[in-house]
């Protein structure tokens, strides 16, 4: 397995729209499995395709996952979820603090439904559904949001995601000095 290239913000193709998987082979798996390691390298909890530059519609996620003493992530439920979409969404919402792999070292609280159910296709093609509620349905929310070329922060108000993204100026500035 190989250990993918993140794309940050600003980068484009993380504010473009993926495209539909078409084709589902042992490419894609090895893809998908680069992608998780990816993902658990870099303490995340779920990553999408355009994260790493592939412009499809794709996402992994493993919210069970655990941490051991020395601080490594232990895996827990890892799940590929291709051609992802939200097909209920509850009226209830909840607010959750987020952060991202393509946007290093800064959080926000962003407010999601707290249960949806999701409609995607597994490694092997097969249609299933998931049923999520509060963090779980979290964690797709923001995936999915990454294939319509969304980051949280767009979901917060100009002057909260100004601040954030100063933050972020200011981060990147004190590690290029180093």
């Amino acid at each position: 397995m190989s250990i993918l290239a993140l794309r940050e913000y600003p980068d484009p193709i993380l504010h473009q729209k993926a495209e539909v998987v078409s084709k589902i082979d042992d490419e894609l798996r090895l893809f998908l499995d680069d992608m998780l390691e990816t993902m658990y390298t870099d303490h995340g909890v779920g990553l999408a395709a355009p994260q790493v530059g592939v412009s499809k519609r794709m996402i992994v996620i493993d919210a069970e996952q655990k941490e051991d003493e020395e601080g490594h992530h232990q895996k827990g439920n890892p799940i590929a979820l291709i051609n992802p979409e939200i097909i209920y969404t509850s009226e209830e919402t909840i607010f959750f603090c987020e952060g991202c792999l393509s946007i290093p070292e800064q959080r926000a609280d962003v407010e999601r439904f707290q249960k949806i159910k999701v409609r995607y296709q597994d490694t092997t093609g097969a249609v299933k559904e998931i049923e999520a509620e509060d963090y779980l349905a979290v964690v797709l929310q923001h995936e999915i949001d990454h294939l319509n070329g969304i980051l949280y922060i767009d979901h917060l108000s100009r002057l909260k995601r100004n601040m954030l993204l100063k933050k972020l100026e200011k981060a990147r500035a004190a590690k290029n000095e180093k």
